[in-house]
C-alpha cells in the first residue's frame, strides 16, 4: 500500500480532469520550515534596504524627522521654551526649498472632475475655507489645488473702507503698532532688525544720521507696522492697502521657514531669514513699504505689476535682486499679488505719532477693513 501523501501527489497525474478541483500538494513540513525561514530573511533584508539606502534619507528619514522636530517645537512653544542657535541652524538645514517646489508641482497637477469635490471639500473642512465668498462656488470648476488656493472673490464679498489705509489681505494680525526703533517686534517679546529686513536704503535721497532716520521724510513722524498672517484656508490674494506710488523692489532669496505664529515666537528675526519681496515707495505721509514674505510650501510669490519677479527658483541664485520700478501708481483696494498658499504680509509706513490702529494682535481682519480707529469713528 502506498502512503496517503504519495497517493495525493499522484492524483493529478492519474486523472488530469480533477487537477483544477483538487488542492495543490503541500510540501513536507521540513521543506516548509526552511522555505518560511528563507522568506523571512529575504523580507527582513528588503525592509532594512528600504530604510538604509541613500534614497530613504529623503523619502523616509527627513520627512519623519521634520514631523518629529516640528511637533517638538510646538510642545516647547506651549511651555515658553527658548530655542538655541544650534537648533535654529539644524531647522534651517532641512531642504524646504526643494519640498516647496515639489509641493508646487503637485498642487498644479490637474485633478479628475470626479475627485475635485472630495479633495477640495476635505480641504475646506480641515482649514475652514469659506467657499461662499469665492467667485465660483462649484468645486468642480477648479482644475487643481493651486487654482483653488488662488480663487478670486465674488463682487461685493469685501467692503473697501474709506479709510486712508486698509487691510491688504484676509488673515490674523500677529502684531501692529508703532515701530520707533531699529528693532521691531515680530511677535510679543521677539524682534527683528529693520535694516536686515528692508536692506540698504538706496531709494531715499536724504540720508539721516542712522538707518531709521534715513527712512523718514518728516522727522516729526515715526514708523508704524502691521503684520498679517494668511492661514492655508484664507483668501490667498492680497490687495493694495492705500493710494501710494511704488518706486523700488528688492527680492531676498532667503529661507522658506514656516511663518506659523507659534513658530514665529521661537525664532527671532524669522522674517529677515525668509525669502521676501520688498516694495518701497511713498504715500501721503511719506515712506511706505509692503512686503510679501514666503514660507514653507509658499515659495511662489506673484506680483501682477512686476512680471519679472521670480521666487524659489532652481540652480544658482543671487542673494539679493534689485529692480527700479519707476513710478507705479497703485490705488487702494486693487489687486497687488498672490501666494500659492498661506504666508505673511508686512506693512511698514511713515505716519504721525498719533496714528492708532483699530485692531490688536490675535484679531482677524478682512481685505478692505480700516486700520485706523479715528477714521472709523469719522465714517460713522
Amino acid at each position: 500500500m502506498f502512503p496517503p501523501t504519495r497517493i495525493r501527489s499522484c492524483l493529478p497525474v492519474i486523472n488530469p480532469l480533477f487537477k483544477q478541483r483538487l488542492r495543490p500538494h503541500r510540501p513536507f513540513r521540513q521543506t516548509s520550515t526552511i522555505y518560511n525561514a528563507q522568506t523571512k530573511n529575504v523580507a527582513t533584508q528588503l525592509q532594512k534596504t528600504k530604510w538604509m539606502n541613500f534614497r530613504a534619507i529623503f523619502t523616509r528619514w527627513m520627512p519623519l524627522g521634520s514631523v518629529m522636530y516640528v511637533g517638538w517645537c510646538y510642545i516647547r512653544a506651549s511651555i515658553n521654551y527658548e530655542v538655541s542657535k544650534v537648533e535654529i541652524r539644524f531647522y534651517e538645514m532641512f531642504p524646504f526649498r526643494i519640498t516647496s517646489r515639489l509641493w508646487g508641482r503637485l498642487a498644479a497637477c490637474e485633478l479628475p472632475v470626479s475627485l475635485r469635490g472630495l479633495v477640495y471639500g476635505a480641504y475646506s473642512m480641515m482649514f475652514n475655507v469659506n467657499i461662499e465668498d469665492a467667485a465660483v462656488t462649484d468645486l468642480t470648476y477648479y482644475k487643481s489645488l493651486s487654482a483653488f488656493f488662488t480663487r478670486p472673490l465674488k463682487d461685493g464679498a469685501r467692503y473697501i473702507s474709506p479709510a486712508p489705509c486698509v487691510s491688504p489681505c484676509d488673515g490674523v494680525v500677529l502684531n501692529c503698532g508703532p515701530a520707533d526703533t531699529d528693532k521691531i517686534e515680530q511677535v510679543k517679546g521677539v524682534t527683528y532688525s529693520l535694516e536686515e529686513f528692508l536692506g540698504e536704503n538706496k531709494w531715499s535721497k536724504k540720508k539721516g544720521s542712522n538707518y531709521y532716520q534715513s527712512l523718514l521724510q518728516n522727522k516729526e513722524n515715526i514708523l508704524h507696522q502691521c503684520i498679517i498672517y494668511l492661514a492655508p484656508g484664507d483668501y490667498h490674494r492680497f490687495h493694495t492697502p492705500c493710494d501710494w506710488t511704488a518706486t523700488f523692489r528688492r527680492h531676498f532669496c532667503g529661507k522658506l521657514l514656516s511663518v506659523n505664529p507659534w513658530l514665529a515666537q521661537l525664532i527671532p528675526g524669522l522674517f529677515t531669514m525668509n525669502e521676501r519681496a520688498v516694495y518701497v515707495g511713498e504715500w501721503k505721509h511719506g515712506f511706505f513699504s509692503m512686503t510679501a514674505v514666503g514660507a514653507t510650501n509658499v515659495g511662489s510669490i506673484e506680483i501682477y505689476n512686476d512680471p519679472e519677479l521670480r521666487t524659489n527658483t532652481k540652480g544658482k541664485r543671487t542673494r539679493i535682486n534689485e529692480h527700479e520700478l519707476g513710478q507705479i501708481e497703485l490705488k487702494k483696494g486693487e489687486l497687488f499679488g498672490q501666494f500659492n498658499m498661506g504666508s505673511t504680509i508686512i506693512l511698514l509706513f511713515e505716519a504721525p505719532k498719533d496714528f492708532k490702529f483699530d485692531m490688536a494682535a490675535g484679531e482677524r481682519v478682512l481685505v478692505g477693513q480700516s486700520l485706523t480707529a479715528a477714521v472709523k469713528q469719522q465714517a460713522r
